[in-house]
């Protein structure tokens, strides 16, 4: 049994995390370069200068999507590469690596789906307000501009930002990710009513200029509650719990996924976050909404529940001895079935996976190889997951596996594996692990082998 004809198969990987490169070809500071340089921000003083070095290897990265049998990447473009300032005239050379890299993945079979905006916001922007500024959406709008002009007559499949939950609340509230900013709750949501504009902007420039047709969408977290029996009153706590706003906080899905979707913040947001909602022209939820052709989210883990006497969403906890991944995430393959499920049902949107994966404790085994068994599980698990979802009538397109390589992973810097391949970065030594020769069977049976248990 395998997924829907013409799903979609892929890898992901950002711009900051693996290209590398920070100082050439005109490229000037993100927020993320200057953060590495904070003393004690990243693990061992690590960055991203380097990465995987795949701004001169791409060739070779290419390759290794060619063989896991992908036909789907999902890469970012680093803003401060296009545009040093934020803004103004276009970095020709910049363009030209995402030109260059364009072409050998049409070449090797492989449709590029760009992210706009993977966290690398310009220093120079920042020092102007960053997202506080209002003119941020205006800038964002620029940078649009330009790379759709350079590449949308090869690139039909965009997403405008990822992951606003996270650069939000871990890089403006708690200050643990760049730009290290620890803001109160009022202007939390000014920052997050900028990215939402920003969003919209994005999408009118990608529809007013695209020389191709284009599909477009983002990719936000989802965060997850899955009840933990099959009682109607539990599946209803988690779905209401899935989608509401139940703390003063950014972690959540609705007040990000309302706006674009819907065209208005969730009454249960705005009675949360009473007294620090920023006041703003009525009229930007018309530039917010724009037309979406899907919605990516991103699942890593979830959150079990069980309905309480009033009906509402209490977490449980997990029995000792949970499984739990390398960076201490628990494994909830749940999540994968649920978090898709509800959001389908609140948006009506098809849905894409665009991250999902583990980070493991792999190392070059004396015989040259990398055995990650724990990874072909865990993704087993979540794919079955998966397609247990597509099966009982979620509209779900694809899944793109974080990530391609080993990268930079922002605070935690080069600790985290969470690659198909492994990066030796003292050499740039890429090595295809178990995990990738085993996503190729999956992807070549649609799914299928799934159903095969891939240590027998």
């Amino acid at each position: 049994m395998g997924f829907p004809d013409g799903f979609v198969w892929g890898v992901a990987a950002s711009a900051y995390q693996i290209e590398g490169a920070a100082r050439e070809d005109g490229r000037a500071d993100s927020v993320w370069d200057v953060f590495c340089r904070k003393p004690g921000a990243v693990w061992s003083g690590q960055s991203g200068e380097a990465a995987c070095d795949h701004y001169h290897r791409y060739r070779e990265d290419v390759g290794i999507i060619r063989d896991i049998g992908a036909r789907a990447y999902r890469l970012s473009v680093s803003w401060p590469r296009i545009l040093p300032q934020g803004r103004g005239q276009p970095n020709s050379a910049g363009l030209d690596f995402y030109d260059r890299l364009t072409d050998s993945l049409l070449a090797a079979g492989i449709a590029p789906w760009v992210t706009l905006f993977h966290w690398d916001y310009p220093q120079a922007l920042f020092q102007r307000g960053g997202w506080l500024n209002r003119r941020s959406a205006d800038w964002f709008a620029e940078y649009a501009d330009a790379v759709v002009d350079r590449l949308s007559d090869r690139v039909t499949n965009w997403m405008t930002i990822n992951e606003p939950q996270v650069f939000l609340k871990f890089g403006h509230a708690d200050g643990i990710n760049a730009p290290g900013l620890t803001l109160s709750l009022a202007e939390q949501l000014q920052a997050a009513h900028h990215v939402l504009l920003a969003h919209g902007r994005a999408v009118q420039a990608i529809r007013a200029r695209t020389r191709s047709p284009a599909r477009v969408g983002w990719a936000p977290v989802c965060v997850v509650k899955y009840p933990t029996t099959g009682e109607p009153r539990d599946i209803e706590a988690a779905r209401r719990a899935t989608c509401g706003v139940t703390t003063r906080d950014l972690w959540n899905n609705t007040w990000f996924n309302d706006p674009v979707f819907k065209g208005e913040y969730p009454r249960e947001g705005l009675e949360a976050f009473a007294g620090a909602v920023p006041d703003f022209p009525s009229d930007d939820f018309a530039t917010i909404r724009q037309p979406m052709d899907f919605l990516g989210i991103n699942i890593y883990e979830g959150q079990p529940v069980r309905a309480d006497a009033q009906g509402r969403a209490a977490a449980m906890d997990r029995p000792i001895g949970h499984p739990l991944t390398a960076f201490r995430w628990p494994v909830e393959p749940q999540s994968l079935y649920w978090g898709p499920r509800f959001m389908h049902e609140r948006y009506g949107s098809p849905i894409y996976i665009t991250e999902n994966g583990l980070s493991n404790v792999d190392w070059v085994s004396l015989d040259g190889k990398v055995h990650d068994p724990q990874r072909i599980d865990f993704t087993r698990r979540y794919l079955l997951a998966l397609r247990r979802a597509c099966d009982d009538g979620t509209d779900i397109r694809g899944y793109f596996h974080w990530s391609l390589l080993d990268n930079f992973e922002w605070s935690a810097g080069f600790k985290e594996r969470f690659g198909l391949v492994h990066v030796d970065y003292a050499t740039q030594k890429r090595t295809p692990k178990d995990s990738a020769r085993w996503y190729r069977g999956v992807i070549e049976s649609n799914g299928a082998a799934l159903d095969l248990d891939p240590f027998a």
